[in-house]
Protein backbone atom coordinates (compact mmCIF):
# COMPACT_ATOMS: atom_id res chain seq x y z
CA UNK A 1 0.00 0.00 0.00
CA UNK A 2 1.66 3.68 -1.45
CA UNK A 3 1.12 6.07 1.82
CA UNK A 4 2.23 8.82 -0.56
CA UNK A 5 -0.09 10.68 -2.14
CA UNK A 6 -1.11 10.36 -5.44
CA UNK A 7 -3.92 10.62 -8.45
CA UNK A 8 -5.07 7.23 -7.78
CA UNK A 9 -4.40 6.32 -4.46
CA UNK A 10 -8.10 5.15 -4.37
CA UNK A 11 -7.40 2.87 -7.09
CA UNK A 12 -5.96 -0.67 -7.49
CA UNK A 13 -4.36 -2.25 -9.97
CA UNK A 14 -5.94 -5.30 -10.99
CA UNK A 15 -3.54 -7.57 -13.43
CA UNK A 16 -4.70 -10.93 -14.68
CA UNK A 17 -1.99 -13.57 -15.70
CA UNK A 18 -1.45 -16.64 -17.19
CA UNK A 19 1.97 -18.02 -18.43
CA UNK A 20 3.42 -14.46 -19.86
CA UNK A 21 5.98 -13.00 -17.20
CA UNK A 22 7.86 -11.44 -19.61
CA UNK A 23 4.61 -9.59 -20.38
CA UNK A 24 4.31 -8.91 -16.74
CA UNK A 25 7.35 -7.56 -16.29
CA UNK A 26 7.07 -5.33 -18.92
CA UNK A 27 3.76 -3.90 -17.91
CA UNK A 28 4.75 -3.27 -14.15
CA UNK A 29 8.09 -1.97 -15.54
CA UNK A 30 6.39 0.61 -18.00
CA UNK A 31 4.03 1.71 -14.19
CA UNK A 32 7.26 2.24 -12.64
CA UNK A 33 8.93 4.43 -15.47
CA UNK A 34 6.35 6.85 -15.47
CA UNK A 35 7.00 6.94 -11.58
CA UNK A 36 2.90 5.87 -11.31
CA UNK A 37 1.80 4.84 -7.71
CA UNK A 38 -1.61 2.94 -6.73
CA UNK A 39 -3.27 2.01 -3.79
CA UNK A 40 -1.86 -1.02 -4.48
CA UNK A 41 -1.60 -3.28 -7.18
CA UNK A 42 -2.68 -6.86 -7.29
CA UNK A 43 -1.15 -9.56 -9.82
CA UNK A 44 -4.10 -12.13 -9.87
CA UNK A 45 -2.75 -15.82 -11.52
CA UNK A 46 -4.50 -18.60 -13.26
CA UNK A 47 -2.25 -21.78 -12.65
CA UNK A 48 1.04 -21.01 -14.40
CA UNK A 49 3.56 -23.28 -15.43
CA UNK A 50 6.21 -23.37 -12.58
CA UNK A 51 8.79 -21.41 -14.78
CA UNK A 52 6.63 -18.61 -14.57
CA UNK A 53 5.28 -18.93 -11.04
CA UNK A 54 9.21 -18.59 -10.34
CA UNK A 55 9.75 -15.64 -13.17
CA UNK A 56 6.80 -13.49 -10.70
CA UNK A 57 7.67 -14.41 -7.47
CA UNK A 58 11.50 -12.62 -8.51
CA UNK A 59 9.12 -9.72 -9.85
CA UNK A 60 7.76 -9.79 -6.56
CA UNK A 61 11.41 -8.20 -5.19
CA UNK A 62 11.73 -5.45 -7.35
CA UNK A 63 8.10 -4.56 -7.95
CA UNK A 64 5.55 -3.81 -4.98
CA UNK A 65 2.24 -5.92 -5.50
CA UNK A 66 -0.03 -8.97 -4.11
CA UNK A 67 0.30 -12.04 -5.85
CA UNK A 68 -2.54 -14.31 -6.05
CA UNK A 69 -2.38 -18.18 -6.70
CA UNK A 70 -3.77 -20.63 -8.01
CA UNK A 71 -3.79 -24.70 -7.69
CA UNK A 72 -4.76 -24.87 -11.15
CA UNK A 73 -5.83 -23.05 -14.18
CA UNK A 74 -9.72 -22.19 -13.55
CA UNK A 75 -10.32 -19.54 -16.31
CA UNK A 76 -10.79 -15.91 -17.03
CA UNK A 77 -13.63 -16.21 -14.90
CA UNK A 78 -12.06 -17.74 -11.67
CA UNK A 79 -8.61 -15.45 -12.00
CA UNK A 80 -10.95 -12.20 -12.21
CA UNK A 81 -13.67 -12.99 -9.77
CA UNK A 82 -10.23 -14.06 -7.17
CA UNK A 83 -8.42 -10.66 -7.71
CA UNK A 84 -11.94 -8.23 -7.83
CA UNK A 85 -12.62 -9.77 -4.33
CA UNK A 86 -9.31 -9.02 -3.07
CA UNK A 87 -9.59 -5.40 -4.21
CA UNK A 88 -9.93 -2.83 -0.86
CA UNK A 89 -9.80 0.61 -2.77
CA UNK A 90 -13.01 2.23 -4.10
CA UNK A 91 -11.55 1.97 -7.80
CA UNK A 92 -9.92 -1.00 -9.68
CA UNK A 93 -8.27 -0.08 -12.72
CA UNK A 94 -8.26 -3.47 -14.61
CA UNK A 95 -5.33 -4.58 -17.28
CA UNK A 96 -4.73 -7.35 -18.34
CA UNK A 97 -0.63 -8.22 -18.84
CA UNK A 98 -0.46 -7.67 -22.51
CA UNK A 99 -1.30 -4.41 -22.27
CA UNK A 100 1.59 -1.23 -21.52
CA UNK A 101 0.65 2.51 -20.90
CA UNK A 102 1.40 5.01 -23.73
CA UNK A 103 3.14 8.56 -22.88
CA UNK A 104 0.43 10.88 -21.26
CA UNK A 105 -1.94 7.95 -20.57
CA UNK A 106 -1.92 9.50 -16.80
CA UNK A 107 -4.04 12.61 -17.68
CA UNK A 108 -7.02 10.40 -19.65
CA UNK A 109 -6.75 8.07 -16.34
CA UNK A 110 -7.12 10.89 -13.96
CA UNK A 111 -10.02 12.58 -16.00
CA UNK A 112 -11.42 9.41 -16.13
CA UNK A 113 -11.30 8.82 -12.49
CA UNK A 114 -12.73 12.17 -12.14
CA UNK A 115 -16.04 11.49 -14.43
CA UNK A 116 -16.09 8.37 -12.05
CA UNK A 117 -15.99 10.08 -8.79
CA UNK A 118 -18.36 13.23 -10.56
CA UNK A 119 -21.15 10.99 -11.83
CA UNK A 120 -22.11 8.41 -9.15
CA UNK A 121 -24.27 6.50 -12.07
CA UNK A 122 -21.61 5.80 -13.45
CA UNK A 123 -20.02 1.97 -13.59
CA UNK A 124 -16.61 2.45 -15.66
CA UNK A 125 -14.45 3.99 -18.15
CA UNK A 126 -13.10 2.51 -20.68
CA UNK A 127 -9.50 3.27 -22.38
CA UNK A 128 -8.93 0.65 -24.86
CA UNK A 129 -11.47 -0.98 -27.86
CA UNK A 130 -10.41 -2.60 -30.83
CA UNK A 131 -13.74 -0.55 -33.04
CA UNK A 132 -15.09 2.69 -32.03
CA UNK A 133 -18.73 2.33 -30.38
CA UNK A 134 -21.43 3.32 -32.29
CA UNK A 135 -23.91 5.69 -30.85
CA UNK A 136 -22.58 7.89 -28.17
CA UNK A 137 -23.19 11.25 -26.10
CA UNK A 138 -19.37 13.45 -25.83
CA UNK A 139 -19.26 14.07 -21.96
CA UNK A 140 -15.94 16.13 -21.35
CA UNK A 141 -12.38 15.69 -21.26
CA UNK A 142 -12.48 13.87 -24.50
CA UNK A 143 -14.49 10.63 -22.81
CA UNK A 144 -18.34 10.05 -24.42
CA UNK A 145 -20.74 8.11 -22.78
CA UNK A 146 -21.95 4.83 -24.57
CA UNK A 147 -25.46 5.07 -25.47
CA UNK A 148 -26.52 0.97 -25.93
CA UNK A 149 -29.27 1.34 -28.86
CA UNK A 150 -32.15 -1.77 -28.56
CA UNK A 151 -33.06 -1.14 -31.91
CA UNK A 152 -29.96 -1.19 -33.59
CA UNK A 153 -28.90 -3.83 -36.05
CA UNK A 154 -25.11 -2.79 -35.19
CA UNK A 155 -23.69 -5.58 -33.57
CA UNK A 156 -21.12 -3.22 -31.84
CA UNK A 157 -23.45 -2.05 -29.64
CA UNK A 158 -23.22 -5.04 -27.40
CA UNK A 159 -19.54 -4.68 -25.95
CA UNK A 160 -21.04 -1.33 -23.48
CA UNK A 161 -18.78 -3.43 -21.29
CA UNK A 162 -15.54 -4.75 -22.05
CA UNK A 163 -12.39 -6.60 -20.50
CA UNK A 164 -10.28 -4.20 -22.02
CA UNK A 165 -8.43 -1.55 -19.74
CA UNK A 166 -10.79 0.32 -17.88
CA UNK A 167 -11.76 1.94 -14.33
CA UNK A 168 -14.59 0.40 -12.30
CA UNK A 169 -16.06 0.89 -9.29
CA UNK A 170 -14.88 -1.87 -6.81
CA UNK A 171 -18.43 -3.10 -5.86
CA UNK A 172 -18.92 -4.40 -9.76
CA UNK A 173 -19.36 -7.76 -8.89
CA UNK A 174 -22.58 -7.03 -6.77
CA UNK A 175 -24.34 -4.92 -8.95
CA UNK A 176 -23.35 -7.51 -12.08
CA UNK A 177 -22.76 -10.57 -10.92
CA UNK A 178 -19.36 -12.91 -10.32
CA UNK A 179 -17.62 -13.50 -13.98
CA UNK A 180 -18.93 -17.30 -15.21
CA UNK A 181 -16.12 -19.70 -14.52
CA UNK A 182 -16.94 -22.76 -16.32
CA UNK A 183 -17.26 -21.31 -20.08
CA UNK A 184 -14.21 -20.17 -22.82
CA UNK A 185 -13.13 -16.66 -21.67
CA UNK A 186 -14.95 -15.03 -25.09
CA UNK A 187 -18.35 -16.38 -23.68
CA UNK A 188 -17.35 -15.33 -19.87
CA UNK A 189 -16.93 -11.71 -21.15
CA UNK A 190 -19.84 -12.08 -23.65
CA UNK A 191 -21.75 -12.86 -20.42
CA UNK A 192 -20.30 -9.98 -18.32
CA UNK A 193 -21.41 -8.15 -21.27
CA UNK A 194 -25.05 -8.80 -21.50
CA UNK A 195 -25.14 -8.60 -17.51
CA UNK A 196 -23.76 -4.63 -17.51
CA UNK A 197 -26.69 -4.14 -20.29
CA UNK A 198 -29.48 -5.86 -18.42
CA UNK A 199 -28.47 -4.17 -15.31
CA UNK A 200 -28.72 -0.80 -16.76
CA UNK A 201 -24.54 -0.68 -16.66
CA UNK A 202 -23.46 2.86 -17.69
CA UNK A 203 -20.03 3.51 -18.87
CA UNK A 204 -17.64 5.73 -20.62
CA UNK A 205 -15.38 5.35 -23.50
CA UNK A 206 -12.65 8.03 -24.27
CA UNK A 207 -12.23 8.69 -27.73
CA UNK A 208 -8.64 8.77 -28.46
CA UNK A 209 -9.04 4.94 -27.48
CA UNK A 210 -6.20 3.72 -28.80
CA UNK A 211 -3.33 6.44 -27.45
CA UNK A 212 -3.70 5.38 -23.93
CA UNK A 213 -2.90 1.73 -23.92
CA UNK A 214 -1.39 -0.64 -26.15
CA UNK A 215 -2.07 -4.34 -26.68
CA UNK A 216 1.27 -6.04 -27.26
CA UNK A 217 1.37 -9.97 -28.72
CA UNK A 218 4.73 -10.63 -29.60
CA UNK A 219 5.81 -14.22 -30.95
CA UNK A 220 8.30 -14.57 -27.34
CA UNK A 221 4.99 -14.68 -25.41
CA UNK A 222 1.82 -14.83 -28.12
CA UNK A 223 -1.59 -14.40 -26.70
CA UNK A 224 -2.76 -17.66 -24.86
CA UNK A 225 -6.48 -17.42 -26.25
CA UNK A 226 -7.28 -19.90 -28.93
CA UNK A 227 -10.96 -19.61 -30.88
CA UNK A 228 -11.85 -21.64 -33.61
CA UNK A 229 -10.22 -20.82 -36.97
CA UNK A 230 -13.87 -20.25 -38.55
CA UNK A 231 -14.89 -17.17 -36.18
CA UNK A 232 -12.27 -15.00 -37.79
CA UNK A 233 -12.37 -16.49 -41.67
CA UNK A 234 -12.55 -13.61 -44.04
CA UNK A 235 -15.00 -15.22 -46.52
CA UNK A 236 -17.40 -12.99 -47.59
CA UNK A 237 -20.29 -15.93 -46.82
CA UNK A 238 -19.25 -16.96 -43.74
CA UNK A 239 -19.41 -13.69 -42.58
CA UNK A 240 -22.73 -13.31 -43.59
CA UNK A 241 -23.92 -16.35 -41.66
CA UNK A 242 -21.62 -15.35 -38.69
CA UNK A 243 -23.21 -11.93 -38.57
CA UNK A 244 -26.77 -13.36 -39.18
CA UNK A 245 -26.36 -16.05 -35.86
CA UNK A 246 -24.71 -13.38 -33.81
CA UNK A 247 -28.07 -11.24 -34.66
CA UNK A 248 -30.26 -13.85 -33.53
CA UNK A 249 -28.10 -14.94 -30.61
CA UNK A 250 -27.06 -11.82 -29.13
CA UNK A 251 -30.85 -10.42 -29.05
CA UNK A 252 -32.14 -13.46 -27.78
CA UNK A 253 -29.26 -14.05 -24.49
CA UNK A 254 -30.18 -10.81 -23.70
CA UNK A 255 -33.70 -10.73 -23.58
CA UNK A 256 -34.15 -14.44 -22.86
CA UNK A 257 -32.00 -15.25 -19.90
Amino acid sequence: MNLIKSPFDEVTLLITHYNRSRSLERLLQSFSDYGTRFYDIIVSDDGSKSEHISYITELKKRFDFQLLLAEKNRGLGNNINKGQEAVKSEFTLYVQEDFVPLPGFEKPLADGLSILKDDPSADTVRFYSYLDYPQKKYYRDGFSEMIFDPFSLNLHKFPLYSDHPHLRRSNFLKKFGKYNENKHSDKTEFEMMLSFIRNKGKGYLYNDYKSVFDQVNDSFEPSTVHRVSWRASNNLLIKWIRYIYRQISYNYSLYIK
